[in-house]
């Protein structure tokens, strides 16, 4: 059974520990401020894999922390990716696993692939304008998510006439070359992302819901299975295949 730290006992954290006994996980620790505690050697001196949900300006010191103290991480926090290349070289120095990633929903990464080759696809048709928008809870810290970024990366890499992404409200006419991604935060929304491609004729729109955050909850067991035994730093997206193969 595979031994597990919680990084963060928000509603990701309690949302693991509820469905780690079903998936053959136990969890050894819980570390969060409002618990009191703190990572150390010997608060998570029991766990195999730490599963790291906290906040943007707490990741970064919680994921060094644990990489320097030996152990494999799986961090689903995003807005701090800025020090990415420094945790990579600490875990290959120290000789841990390391997973991040936007979004640890199964359905949410095969979505990726589903833009990729849509956007392909419509780079051809030249007719068809396009934009984005993503809806989440109010309680959510970051404005645009980590997803809606991943996804205008996508965009940007696979639709030659948009060469850049705007996220803010314009005050003006928008430029050809600009893909407009916006956000709303409202209630108890658990995730929607839209990409939409518009012409005179007729709108194309793929969307994907989360109805809840299990599957976000259930990635992060999957990640955190595959990465116990082994070494080296890795996107969720990137192994997609792997870890739910």
């Amino acid at each position: 059974m595979l031994k597990i730290a919680l990084i963060g006992y928000g509603q990701m954290g309690k949302l693991i520990e509820q469905l780690a006994p079903q998936n053959d996980c136990e969890i050894v620790a819980r570390i969060d401020p409002l618990l009191g505690n703190e990572i150390t050697s010997n608060s998570v001196a029991e766990a195999d894999v730490c599963i790291e949900f906290s906040t943007p300006d707490a990741a970064y010191n919680n994921i060094s922390k644990l990489v320097e103290l030996g152990k494999h991480v799986i961090s689903g926090t995003t807005g701090w990716y800025e020090k990415l290349e420094n945790v990579k070289k600490l875990v290959e120095k120290q000789g841990t696993g390391f997973i991040y990633g936007s979004n640890f929903s199964v359905g949410m990464n095969l979505f990726f692939s589903i833009i990729e080759s849509t956007a392909k696809l419509m780079d051809q048709a030249k007719d068809y304008d396009l934009y984005g928008i993503e809806m989440h809870h109010k309680k959510k810290k970051d404005s645009p998510s980590g997803t809606a970024k991943v996804l205008s990366e996508i965009i940007l890499k696979n639709i030659d006439r948009k060469t850049s992404v705007q996220y803010e409200k314009l005050d003006r006419k928008i430029k050809d070359d600009e893909f407009h991604f916006t956000s709303v935060r409202s209630g108890n929304i658990p995730g929607m992302h839209s990409i939409c491609f518009d012409s005179a004729e007729d709108t194309i729109e793929l969307k994907h819901t989360a109805r809840n955050r299990n599957g976000l909850a259930l990635g992060a067991i999957k990640a955190a299975k595959w990465i116990s035994n082994r070494t080296g730093s890795y996107n969720f997206t990137d192994q997609i295949s792997e870890i739910i193969g």
